[in-house]
């Protein structure tokens, strides 16, 4: 499915990071900038030139985790991507909801029409900024098949960037990988340590060695590091990366967007 997808390019997929939703501590009150806000990111990174947008509930934090996340953040992320996808039907979707709501996302993308997912923590666990983090993938793959939802592709990180991997400290970086592989996944997602921080070299190769499905970079990649990184990768995932400044709150930028684009065309 994924280079079906993408007609055998590799996709360069911008972030829509939303504002703090309603039951986030930093919702401001008011829906409609929410959603005007996102809107107008998507814009921008579609006229800059982007494979993909995928969106996300970014200021939510304090995370809640799994299945402790609320009702209210299914509803208002569903009128957001079903919104923007009625804007930009041309463009693939995909949904993250943080964190590691790899169910909520699934059904979000089921009901918006989005064409992939993005789960943190697909298999093996982690200790986050909001505490443990367990496997999604068991009960995800059973629900994709219970919803027949299995034209959405499952993008699954590992030893994703914000936590703690001491537990897993037994396993090697390209056996976590695989684990992505071997839980069903279509694309394996490889981050730094934090937003805007890429992976070293050496490691996407490490990874690269256990996978036989796409590989994706999901932070840090921008015009200083593409030349050594991209042609490494399957594709990448990009937010802070086309703000202004790189300033995580800031709009998207699509001059930025057009450059990178350019660059790596």
């Amino acid at each position: 499915m994924f280079s079906e997808l993408w007609h055998g390019r590799k996709p360069v997929i911008g972030m829509v990071h939303m504002k703090a939703l309603p039951g986030a501590p930093g919702y401001a009150g008011d829906l409609k900038q929410i959603y005007d806000a996102a809107l107008a990111d998507a814009e921008a990174l579609a006229e800059g030139g982007v494979d993909a947008i995928q969106i996300e509930n970014q200021f939510d934090t304090p995370y809640f985790v799994g299945s402790n996340i609320r009702p209210e953040t299914v509803a208002v992320l569903t009128v957001a991507a079903s919104h923007i996808k009625a804007h930009f039907p041309e463009i693939p979707m995909g949904i993250n909801v943080h964190l590691n709501g790899a169910e909520q996302a699934l059904a979000i993308a089921k009901a918006a029409g989005a064409d992939f997912i993005r789960c943190f923590n697909l298999m093996n666990a982690y200790i986050s900024n909001s505490g443990y983090v367990g496997p999604a993938a068991p009960s995800l793959m059973r629900y994709r098949k219970a919803i027949n939802a299995e034209n959405i592709m499952i993008f699954g990180d590992f030893q994703v960037k914000h936590g703690s991997h001491a537990i897993t400290a037994d396993r090697t970086l390209a056996e976590k990988a695989h684990d992505i592989q071997t839980s069903g996944a279509e694309a394996a997602i490889l981050t730094g340590t934090a937003t805007g921080i890429a992976p070293d070299a050496s490691l996407v190769g490490e990874a690269r060695s256990r996978l036989q499905i796409p590989l994706l970079i999901g932070s840090g990649l921008n015009e200083k590091n593409a030349a050594q990184l991209w042609p490494l990768i399957d594709g990448a995932i990009i937010g802070s990366g086309f703000k202004t400044d790189h300033v995580l709150s800031a709009p998207v930028d699509r001059e930025l967007v057009q450059r990178f684009i350019h660059l790596i065309r």
